[in-house]
């Protein structure tokens, strides 16, 4: 196998399912999270997983990306600054 293949295999990740159960939350809270969730193109989970990625990347937790590699954004880019899930015009990870 020549050491590009090896490099490549190596930056693969499997993606895995994970399984959320519903919660009961105050109306006005789901109201504002499905509101913001489809303003920013997506379901209200993806939206909650986004937000929950951001919190452990501001907390110093190291993953290769969310729904797919590198897809958190980095503090300081663009990205960043056009970020759905943060209405300050930063992501939660810049500190």
């Amino acid at each position: 196998m020549s050491s590009n293949a090896t490099t490549r295999s190596a930056t693969r990740e499997k993606k895995g399912f994970i399984l959320l159960r519903g919660a009961t939350v105050m109306i006005s809270f789901r109201d504002s999270l499905f509101d913001a969730a489809n303003r920013a193109g997506m379901t209200p989970n993806e939206f909650c997983l986004q937000a929950a990625a951001e919190k452990l990347a501001a907390s110093g937790r190291q993953f290769s990306g969310v729904f797919n590699l590198g897809d958190l954004p980095i503090c300081g880019s663009m990205e960043a600054a056009d970020n759905p899930t943060d209405q300050r015009g930063k992501t939660s990870q810049c500190q």
